[in-house]
């Protein structure tokens, strides 16, 4: 083995006897894959603007929360299983499937009668949406060798950044002039289009026959589904719906420790585990893994808490405050394509410890930002950022899928892709929790930031309660910085310096 700019493309196109048709051919299997991941992307952000909408024509307010947690926990909990399904079925048969029940649910979130129907078909979106987002960065390697998949990288890139931006704006239209519904009517077309170009385009490659009938893992399956659902529930709720030091907290808590006894000891009796043990027996896996896992922690708090900071504390109006945050989103994809300059040169260790050292540093600068400071400044600071870890995370995520073959390549981006979601729910339960206490602390009380920074008027002179969230904010961007530097020291003392990417053989 040695690092090399070629890998094995576990997708060849059968072409019809000319090498221009299998070049279509690639590209509608490409154009597919980005509109499968602009389902999954634009369902993070289109719901978020159309929540009063929804709330005032169903009801349940106390719960509407679950319209996120519930399609998070199902997207999370999901991907190991779907990751080990497309290596043992291969990719096509697990997308098809996952486009299909995203689709489904999403008919059936627009037919929703009340509050809970609403949140189960979220719930099924979410099973589907977990295909979605492990299979199209699956396939994306299996595509592409390592010297092309920047291309393709970076094209997913600019598909969740443009849903960043334009995913609020599409759902405040449609709930305004429309009817909130259509929010959800919307993916069907798209979905019937990637389907299309899927099933009439994708063909995979003939492996060796197995010897024997596939063993499906189901009991490890629903393990580390009611797992990882526990825990995830506890770090979503605790903090919000009950204290953390409370009954239903410690409860959660203790049954999703006793869960994880049983996911390792089903795996480890399990003839093909949903989770196998390389997975974290290997060290450039371990560590892209857990370097990823700080990445979900560290971008809650541009994510979650910079919009609020620029409203509570910059005094912009929602739309220009978004703003602030959606610079990123510009930097980020462009840096990801020409990172394949960088690592090609120093390696994908290096650079990555280059994006996320720089990062850390863009992160500990915002707490000595001015106060109260011109919008520029955060916004500048996020156009960096972005730049960073775009730099940070397409050379580990290439990286680490170069390193295994076909077989192995699913589990292990499904691994990448879940630790990631872990540190993003990790990340809003911690830093929540940091910014409540600092705001309790200033304001010399029991404090909530949603609460007080909703009936702050933008328009209000600077006081205390500025003060206090622009406190609150830097605490939990000083936390983000930490994150970043502990991502930077597992990748400086447990990563390869030369990660082991697998040469390919000549045809």
């Amino acid at each position: 083995m040695g690092e090399s700019d070629t890998d094995i493309p576990a997708v060849r196109e059968k072409a019809p006897g000319s090498a221009r048709a299998g070049t279509r051919r690639r590209r509608a299997v490409v154009a597919a894959l980005m509109l499968a991941m602009a389902l999954a992307a634009l369902d993070s952000t289109i719901v978020s603007t159309a929540v009063p909408q929804i709330v005032g024509d169903l009801g349940g307010f106390s719960v509407f929360s679950w319209l996120f947690s519930g399609y998070l926990l199902a997207v999370t909990v999901t991907l190991p299983v779907y990751g080990k399904l497309s290596d043992t079925f291969g990719r096509k048969p697990v997308l098809v499937a996952g486009a299909v029940l995203f689709l489904l649910g999403s008919l059936l979130c627009a037919t929703a009668w009340s509050m809970a129907a609403l949140i189960a078909f979220r719930v099924v979106q979410g099973l589907g949406g977990g295909a979605l987002q492990g299979t199209v960065q699956t396939l994306a390697a299996d595509l592409y060798p390592l010297k092309e998949r920047p291309k393709i990288q970076a094209k997913l890139s600019t598909v969740w950044a443009t849903s960043a931006i334009a995913g609020p704006a599409l759902g405040g239209v449609l709930a305004a002039y429309a009817d909130w519904r259509w929010i959800f009517l919307i993916n069907l077309p798209v979905g019937a289009l990637a389907l299309w170009l899927i099933v009439r385009h994708l063909h995979e490659p003939e492996r060796a026959p197995r010897t024997g009938r596939p063993r499906i893992d189901w009991a490890g399956a629903l393990a580390v589904f009611a797992c990882g659902g526990v825990l995830l529930t506890a770090l979503v709720q605790g903090g919000v719906a009950w204290d953390w030091l409370s009954a239903p907290s410690v409860a959660l808590f203790g049954t999703g420790l006793a869960l994880v006894g049983v996911v390792v000891a089903v795996e480890r009796r399990a003839a093909e585990p949903i989770i196998p043990g390389w997975v974290w027996r290997r060290r450039t896996i371990v560590a892209v893994n857990l370097a990823l896992g700080a990445l979900g922690l560290l971008m809650v708090a541009p994510t979650v808490f910079l919009p609020t900071y620029a409203q509570a504390v910059l005094g912009l109006a929602p739309v220009a405050a978004g703003f602030v945050l959606s610079v990123w989103t510009l930097s980020w994809p462009v840096s990801a394509a020409l990172s394949q300059h960088v690592y090609r040169r120093i390696g994908f260790r290096n650079t990555a410890m280059l994006g996320i050292g720089t990062a850390s540093l863009l992160l500990l600068a915002f707490p000595f930002l001015p106060y109260p400071g011109e919008p520029w400044q955060p916004a500048l600071l996020m156009l960096l950022l972005g730049g960073a870890l775009g730099l940070f995370q397409l050379p580990l995520i290439i990286g680490v899928q170069s390193t295994v073959g076909w077989a192995e390549r699913g589990t292990t981006t499904a691994s990448v892709l879940f630790c990631r979601q872990t540190g993003q729910t990790l990340g809003a339960a911690l830093f929540g929790a940091v910014a409540n206490g600092v705001l309790a602390a200033r304001l010399g009380g029991a404090g909530d930031l949603d609460a007080v920074t909703g009936a702050l008027d933008p328009g209000a002179p600077a006081g205390q309660v500025r003060h206090a969230v622009a406190d609150a904010v830097h605490a939990v961007y000083l936390g983000a910085a930490g994150a970043a530097a502990l991502a930077f020291l597992v990748l400086l003392f447990l990563a390869p310096r030369r990660f082991p990417v697998l040469d390919e053989p000549t045809e």
